[in-house]
């Protein structure tokens, strides 16, 4: 085995280390001497000053071969996925047929002047929709009848007869509607008629009893003539057709004109009128309703004369359509 003397035999070199705050201070050898194995070692602070290093970013210039690729490296970060908008909902069978149903609507005066094609076309339509029917027992989902209900179209030709035939061309229907009131087992029908004068309501109360999961009996029990309103512009057509012939309204624009003045003085003084009550008693004040068809903003019902409604409740675009 190798003494300790033997290892001081070996060649060994000195460094100097050197600082360039300070002079050369200290010698290390690589190998320490035998004596300096048994001497204790102290550790002496040093008073020279510490080595300070800045650190100083630099912008590199566009010409640098390093400056745009450092400027492209950015922090990882979490990938986030890029959340894609919603696809438009696709119509279902019964939106199709809805959609359809009303189209066919147009220009049939709510059914009163329909030909005899395009009503065959409509039951057809009503048909599929009675058959797809999301409300199976509408008198227990109350909550869907509840609210106002303008009619678009009836098969009830003796609803308005005398307008049917056109007997009176200066007066039309301008809505139809009925107001359900479940809580109290309420129901309101009212008409809105208009003329180049003047526009009036007329409307019934009734009271209705629930007789099976679709149909339901009314009572009427009260009618109400609202008081006719004045309207302040007066607007004539051009012509209207009385009795086969088209009679020219022109001459009568001249005597409208003046009479518009007196005309709008008065109407402040006629609607502030309460509206006319009377009771209706009659045991034939009754009828029943069969809803085929009932969902959030249309309802279909059938009468006792075989006579078909479809309503459409206010606020659906399906008034626009």
């Amino acid at each position: 085995m190798a003494s300790i003397s033997s290892l001081n035999q070996l060649p060994c070199k000195t460094l100097q280390i050197t600082s360039q705050y300070s002079k050369p201070t200290s010698k290390i050898s690589t190998f320490p001497s035998k004596t300096e194995l048994h001497k204790p070692i102290s550790i002496k602070q040093s008073t020279n000053p510490k080595p300070r290093f800045t650190v100083q970013a630099t912008n590199y210039d566009q010409d640098d071969e390093w400056g745009p690729e450092l400027e492209q490296i950015k922090p990882s970060g979490v990938a986030v996925a890029e959340e894609e908008p919603p696809k438009p909902k696709e119509p279902s069978e019964i939106d199709l047929l809805k959609k359809e149903l009303t189209d066919a609507f147009y220009g049939t005066n709510r059914g009163l002047s329909a030909g005899s094609e395009t009503r065959a076309e409509i039951v057809e339509l009503i048909t599929q929709l009675e058959s797809k029917n999301p409300t199976p027992a509408p008198t227990e989902a109350l909550t869907l009848l509840n609210g106002r209900w303008i009619l678009a179209y009836t098969s009830f030709s003796g609803l308005f007869p005398w307008l049917s035939r056109g007997n009176l061309p200066l007066l039309r229907v301008e809505e139809i509607s009925q107001t359900i009131d479940s809580e109290n087992f309420a129901v309101q029908n009212s008409v809105v008629f208009a003329g180049p004068l003047t526009t009036t309501e007329i409307s019934t109360n009734a009271k209705f009893e629930v007789r099976s999961p679709k149909r339901v009996q009314i009572k009427f029990d009260e009618g109400i003539i609202r008081t006719p309103q004045l309207t302040d512009s007066i607007e004539l057509p051009e012509n209207v057709e009385f009795l086969g012939q088209k009679i020219d309204l022109s001459p009568f624009k001249g005597l409208i004109t003046s009479v518009q003045d007196t005309a709008s003085s008065v109407a402040k003084s006629i609607s502030n009128q309460p509206p006319i009550k009377f009771p209706i008693s009659t045991d034939s004040a009754q009828s029943w309703l069969l809803t085929t068809y009932l969902d959030d903003e249309l309802r279909i019902s059938r009468g006792d004369a075989g006579s078909v409604f479809v309503l459409i409740k206010e606020g659906s675009p399906l008034l626009k359509s």
